[in-house]
């Protein structure tokens, strides 16, 4: 009876015996023993058995488990082929709006990297004297100094990011 319900029970879940000696740290043997009627879980394992298969003590111990109909594992199949459906369709959602992401990432260094070719540093001309442009001429020199050393290696990856992100054919 045991033999039986923990081998119902197992492909029920749709999990192969290596699955499931995986999930109860044993050898796939020690399951095919169970299986077969040779040998019995102690205690410990048939908690740990129960809970791996997802079923209480005494279903496993008590009567004979009939295995799913056939119209109850193809409702399910359907269902999972819907949900599989909806995961791709997520999955191609997030690349779209990762790939336009570095493609505005590009277009932001490259409109930056212009508007500081065409100012040409004009903090340098500033006077110092005055602390409000000397904080704010310094503010710009940081943040021009970080863009310069900074900018190509976040291109670099955004141009890698949207080869990757690439609808492929």
């Amino acid at each position: 009876m045991l033999s039986e319900n923990i081998k119902a029970i197992r492909k029920s879940k749709g999990l192969s015996q290596q699955e499931l000696a995986v999930k109860l740290n044993v050898v796939r043997q020690t399951i095919s023993k169970w299986e077969q009627g040779l040998s019995v879980p102690d205690s410990d394992l048939l908690i740990s058995l129960s809970e791996a298969l997802e079923t209480p003590v005494s279903t496993l111990l008590g009567e004979t488990v009939v295995e799913e109909e056939a119209d109850a594992i193809k409702a399910i199949s359907e269902k999972l082929e819907i949900i599989n459906l909806q995961l791709a369709q997520r999955k191609t959602l997030r690349r779209k709006i990762l790939h336009w992401l570095f493609i505005l990432a590009c277009v932001i260094i490259a409109a930056v990297s212009a508007f500081l070719i065409v100012v040409n540093s004009p903090y340098l001309g500033w006077d110092y004297g005055d602390p409000e442009l000397a904080v704010a001429g310094v503010i710009f020199h940081a943040f021009e100094w970080l863009f310069v050393r900074l900018a190509p290696i976040i291109l670099i990856a955004a141009l890698v990011g949207i080869f990757m992100t690439r609808k492929k054919a």
